[in-house]
């Protein structure tokens, strides 16, 4: 065990793919405080208590029951968490701001509502207003008293956020901001107090350094402000969602905020916090639903007896847990690296708001993994969840076909999937030419063992020594298969976009096999090995199908821009590298639902 006065080797964003990673460098769950377990029993008896009896009600969107249940949040101190106690905040780390997104996360419309106040709607006026804006707004909104949203999406401007046509235009007195458009989506938009909107402050008269996308906070009653109707949704339906309307809104230039020109970098540094707390909120809302389907597949009987006891059920209850706890251990190892590097950024005297903003970028590669990964998780255990209820899976009367509804949006909002597979390569890219990463060295050394006779052969039976071998090979093969790419397309591969797609998903597969191994190898050291059998169970399963998703893709990218001798050396590379050995995944699997079936629960 690490002691104390031992230093932690975290890594930088990006770096867990040249460098290995070792279990007492990784934080996991089981490590959590009491005091973070009681936050958590809290947000979960907050849900059973004041939200899942009403969550009819909520979908109907009962007027003011949305507004009372984020008071009644703040009044239980859980909107407060993460916010500094200079604003009324309880300034808890980072992984505690976590652990509240995810145990909240499992709240339906709900949910939703509190991710967006306490995220989108909160934030860019904690880490980017003036001391004055942050003390009229920050008060009210930790508390619940506000609520906050968040305008940046325009009809004809989704992932291209800059293209927004909302615009800005100073007055002739100097006093006020004038601004035309529309904004939609907007969520909480029908009863939120305080907005983040982003419109292009434009004007013949200024000067350059006066003009550009820049964000503004817009209250409820300014003159020209106006919102639309509740949008009509497949899910989520108790979600506020309206447009927003500006004619002549006049906002005061004590309004602006942050700097002319430089609402990019609100926007873009808020969603880096909002992937990973999404990552969160899927993981919770994973968690209630495999419990659903376990109880129903226990009470549910067929052929005279409980399909529970059926293989091909199993199998689907014990892959709805792998792909959570993968997910989860993912989540918590990238949460603690923002948090160290928060606190190492405070203590070279940077304030707050740049300390955690600075870890969040640093971090921007894997919170992208783990938006992608997370939401589309949940939208697999949803799906096997009706298909585990049947016929009653369709029905309204049972919940899991509201759970399969709301989490279709995920995939969506902060940066569809597909924009933030791209992210994830280019984002990589990009550190590497500039010096941040350094992705050459290990590249090269990949294509010299290519050209080796390989060594099968293996005397090392430490344990999970195996398994190790495999994560670094698969590490390996992405190095192989994009550094090729790179070389073979040179300027032209922004352009080939499915190419990086596949790469992003061999990296996003070997990133959460990673973080499983760790976790296990972490959770074997203090329990030993006997205690941890089914953790065993869901880490070599994800490794053994993870092998095959990373050749897949290997395999796809490759024949997309390679042939001949070329192609045949990089996919038999993608063979050796992607090599597993033979594991027998069904029975690991029936042992893994065969104690959620026991338990009646999710229960890892």
């Amino acid at each position: 065990m690490q002691t104390s006065t031992e230093k932690k080797n975290v890594l930088k964003g990006g770096e867990w793919l040249i460098k290995e990673s070792s279990p007492a460098d990784t934080f996991i769950a089981e490590e959590f405080t009491e005091e973070q377990k009681m936050i958590r029993d809290m947000c979960d008896q907050f849900l059973d208590k004041e939200v899942y009896p009403i969550l009819d009600r909520i979908d109907n969107l009962e007027p003011g029951l949305m507004q009372s249940l984020v008071q009644k949040t703040g009044e239980q101190g859980l909107l407060a968490v993460s916010f500094p106690e200079e604003y009324g905040g309880m300034g808890k780390d980072f992984v505690t701001s976590t652990i509240v997104n995810e145990y909240l996360g499992a709240g339906h419309s709900f949910s939703v509502a509190i991710a967006a106040h306490t995220g989108i709607g909160t934030l860019p006026i904690l880490y980017f207003g003036t001391p004055e804006q942050k003390q009229k707004y920050l008060p009210k909104l930790i508390t619940g008293e506000w609520a906050g949203s968040y305008g940046l999406t325009e009809p004809n401007s989704g992932s291209d956020a800059l293209g927004a046509r909302t615009t800005a235009k100073l007055s002739d007195d100097g006093k006020y901001y004038i601004l035309n458009g529309q904004k939609c989506w907007i969520t909480n938009g029908g009863f939120s107090h305080v907005y983040t909107v982003f419109a292009k402050v434009v004007g013949d008269n200024l000067p350059d350094d006066k003009k550009g996308f820049t964000a503004f906070i817009i209250e409820r009653g300014m003159e020209g402000f106006t919102q639309g109707p509740e949008e009509h949704k497949m899910g989520i339906k108790g979600s506020s969602t309206v447009q927003l309307y500006f004619q002549d809104c006049k906002v005061p230039v004590e309004n602006v905020l942050g700097e002319i020109g430089k609402g990019h970098k609100i926007a873009f540094n808020i969603l880096n916090i909002g992937r990973l707390k999404l990552c969160a909120a899927a993981v919770g809302g994973s968690r209630r639903a495999i419990t659903d389907s376990v109880q129903y597949a226990k009470t549910r009987e067929q052929f005279k007896q409980p399909i529970s006891n059926f293989g091909a059920i199993k199998h689907k209850l014990a892959q709805m847990a792998i792909e959570i706890f993968v997910g989860e251990s993912a989540l918590y190892r990238t949460a603690k690296w923002i948090d160290e590097k928060e606190q190492e950024l405070s203590a070279e005297g940077k304030p707050y708001n740049e300390s955690l903003l600075g870890a969040a970028e640093e971090y921007a590669i894997e919170c992208a993994m783990l938006k992608v990964f997370g939401s589309e998780a949940l939208d697999f255990v949803v799906d096997e969840g009706v298909q585990i209820h049947g016929g009653n899976g369709f029905s309204a009367e049972y919940n899991i076909s509201r759970a399969y509804r709301d989490s279709r949006v995920n995939r969506i909002y902060e940066g569809t999937n597909e924009i933030n597979r791209l992210l994830t390569l280019d984002m990589t890219l990009k550190r590497a030419m500039k010096g941040r990463l350094d992705l050459m060295g290990p590249a090269i050394a990949v294509q010299k063992e290519l050209m080796s006779i390989p060594d099968f052969s293996s005397d090392n039976e430490a344990p999970f020594s195996k398994e190790k071998k495999l994560v670094a090979n698969l590490k390996k093969a992405i190095l192989m298969t994009a550094g090729a790419a790179v070389q073979k397309l040179m300027m032209k591969i922004d352009s080939e976009q499915e190419v990086l797609m596949n790469i992003a998903d061999m990296a996003i597969q070997t990133f959460h096999a990673e973080s499983i191994l760790l976790r296990v190898m972490k959770m074997v050291e203090e329990k030993g090995e006997a205690a941890c059998g089914e953790y065993l169970d869901i880490m070599r399963t994800f490794l053994y199908d993870a092998a095959d998703h990373v050749n897949k893709s290997g395999k796809d990218a490759v024949n997309a821009f390679a042939e001949g001798d070329e192609q045949r050396m990089i996919l038999m590379g993608l063979k050796r590298f992607t090599k597993a050995e033979p594991f027998n995944s069904k029975e690991a699997r029936r042992r893994i639902a065969d104690k959620m079936i026991a338990e009646g629960k999710y229960c890892f």
